[in-house]
């Protein structure tokens, strides 16, 4: 089997991207599959690291981050060195500092583009990487998206279609202790349990979602999981429309805390309003519980295929408090539509979005 080496972003892992990488690295090299990531890091403490015989993580120090990009010439230097080793350089966009470290290496063999997003809000910052991307799409052998419509439909994609391929994203399935979900469950005694989870920033839609408490009956309480410099305003929020007893900001929810939320809700409320949120591994995480979603329909994102409408949940209009709350009523209210739900949601993560199928499909890619 080829050698493979996982490019781009930071670690620790901070978001979806991280995970992924991550993820292929730890589920190859399980496989006998040569897999290393490089990355940056700004701790100096954070050191490479061998997780098996397969697998290396290698940090390259960085300056600075600008603009979630880290600046790290280490990471120019340290490819060019070690490109030739490896068979396959699989490459993870958005990272302008990954995509500058594969030109500068002059590497001849072959690259895998992961196109997890397109850049949206650093506009300036594109102006200047326009150049390298289109370089990087065009060094591609293969364009991956998490997603059939992500990959149809950005803008940044039309003249690649030829060479893509969907590699949905796949999680191991969220197990949680019956004592700590019930223990959740006794403390919102008597009530249907929404649950979302996410950095607490503009595009992730948690105003609406708070306001939509307004529209729902006393006997919902909304869960809200993360931190992020959102957090007093939304607070504010809360208390200002006297929602402190339907709505709960639980601060930073530790990998050992989750999977507990996960089985004590009812419902998983995804309100992002943003195409930055292009597929959302929380939906997954929470059918792999077998808990039905609640997402919204944002235009040219993979978020509403995810969730696929009244098989795994309900998809409704961003930016509308009042429809995400009908849309929590709609799969809560019936029984057997509820269950329905629940059904199809873990259906569709056995179906489309196991960790083991994500390897698989890589493998195969390879």
């Amino acid at each position: 089997m080829k050698k493979v080496l996982q490019l781009g972003k930071f670690y620790p892992i901070k978001g979806g991207v991280e995970k992924v990488m991550y993820d292929l690295m730890s589920g190859l090299s399980q496989r006998g599959v040569y897999c290393d990531m490089l990355c940056a890091v700004r701790d100096k403490s954070l050191k490479n690291k061998t997780l098996n015989k397969y697998a290396n993580l290698i940090c390259c120090y960085a300056w600075t981050q600008i603009s979630a990009t880290m600046i790290s010439p280490a990471m120019i230097l340290k490819l060019k060195r070690i490109s030739s080793r490896y068979d396959v350089i699989h490459i993870h966009h958005p990272d302008p500092m990954a995509c500058f470290s594969l030109f500068f290496s002059r590497y001849k063999g072959k690259v895998v583009l992961h196109w997890h997003s397109d850049i949206l809000k650093q506009k300036f910052l594109l102006l200047f990487y326009q150049p390298f991307q289109k370089w990087l799409l065009k060094r591609a052998d293969i364009v991956v998206g998490t997603s059939p419509v992500y990959l149809k439909e950005s803008p940044f994609l039309k003249d690649v279609q030829h060479k893509t391929f969907c590699l949905p994203i796949g999680v191991v399935p969220m197990s949680s202790s019956k004592e700590a979900a019930e223990g959740i469950r006794q403390t919102y005694s008597g009530k249907k349990i929404i649950f979302s989870l996410g950095r607490l920033i503009e595009y992730k839609g948690f105003t609406y979602l708070i306001d939509a408490a307004r529209f729902l009956p006393s006997d919902y309480v909304i869960l809200i999981g993360g931190k992020g410099p959102l957090y007093e305003s939304l607070k504010n929020q809360i208390e200002s429309q006297n929602l402190t007893e339907k709505v709960k900001l639980l601060g930073f929810v530790s990998d050992e805390e989750l999977p507990a939320y996960y089985a004590a809700c009812d419902v998983f409320c995804m309100s992002s309003i943003q195409k930055t949120a292009a597929f959302g591994i929380v939906q997954i995480e929470a059918m792999s519980c077998g808990k039905p979603v609640v997402a919204t329909k944002i235009p040219h994102s993979g978020v509403a295929w995810v969730n696929e409408d009244l098989v795994s949940g309900v998809n409704v209009e961003p930016e509308n408090a009042e429809a995400l709350a009908q849309g929590i009523l709609f799969v809560t209210e019936n029984a057997d539509r509820y269950y329905k739900f629940c059904k199809g949601a873990k259906e569709r993560y056995e179906r489309f979005f196991t960790y083991e199928k994500m390897i698989d499909e890589s493998m195969k890619l390879y």
